[in-house]
């Protein structure tokens, strides 16, 4: 008899039993863990998140006015050529928050003086060349701005960036003497690092920026001007040698779009 009673107690037991070991493994699974989810989606989310930034801090385009000082760099530049005011306008695309494309045009107009002389050794001057040359830069470069999330907010505001680009320089001269020479046209390189502060609650920004242009006229490396025309070519030693790099150091007020 109590053998019976014992074998029915371990019938009612066994589903009490099988529920509670159910519930223990339920209970003690990972649910974070899916062996079958598409990771994809977390991906996706990083992006989105991403995006959402660019919209509410980041700008699609802007518009730039440029001024400032250009000035030159060694060789008979820096001698022949005057430092003066130069502008122009700047157009920017905005990749994504750290990398931008722009598109830009500068002028400006420098007081030149040079001489040239009938000897080598330069004992006997020929001709003085006074007047201004135009310099006009058609540029495209890229900007990368650099990540201030590590540091203090008003450092942060300043939005550090740097460029690289390349572009189309014509140099008209204008002198005293004529010389018969067309406007030259040559293709040139910048590099530049500058600043830029937002305005009117980020509608605006002011910028500073240096740049260095490396560029390379016809008769950079040529020590004599031709002073005889069309009709006869006559080579006169020069001096200063028209050699040398320019700088600039100018002021951006730009509006965001």
């Amino acid at each position: 008899m109590f053998k019976i009673v014992s074998y029915f107690i371990i019938l009612f037991l066994i589903p009490f039993h099988v529920a509670f070991a159910q519930t223990t493994t339920a209970t003690d699974v990972d649910e974070s863990f899916d062996p079958f989810a598409d990771y994809n989606e977390f991906e996706q989310q990083t992006e989105e998140e991403a995006d959402i930034n660019f919209l509410r801090n980041g700008r699609y385009l802007t518009l730039a006015f440029i001024s400032g000082y250009r000035s030159f760099l060694g060789g008979g530049f820096s001698q022949a050529y005057r430092g003066n005011i130069d502008y122009g306008m700047e157009v920017t695309y905005f990749f994504d928050l750290q990398i931008a494309g722009s598109l830009s045009y500068m002028t400006g107009d420098h007081a030149v003086a040079f001489q040239s002389f009938t000897d080598p050794s330069f004992t006997r001057a020929s001709n003085d060349y006074t007047g201004n040359v135009n310099i006009q830069m058609i540029d495209f470069h890229m900007k990368y701005y650099f990540n201030t999330d590590n540091i203090t907010k008003g450092l942060a505001d300043l939005n550090p960036y740097a460029l690289l680009g390349t572009g189309y320089y014509i140099r008209t001269y204008n002198l005293s003497q004529n010389l018969g020479s067309e406007p030259d046209k040559v293709v040139g390189f910048k590099m530049a690092g500058g600043i830029e502060m937002p305005l009117l609650k980020r509608r605006a920004y002011l910028g500073l920026q240096g740049t260095y242009r490396y560029v390379q006229f016809p008769d950079e490396n040529n020590a004599f001007i031709d002073e005889g025309g069309e009709a006869e070519q006559v080579l006169r030693p020069v001096k200063p040698r028209l050699d040398g790099d320019m700088f600039e150091l100018n002021v951006i007020l730009g509006m965001n779009f």
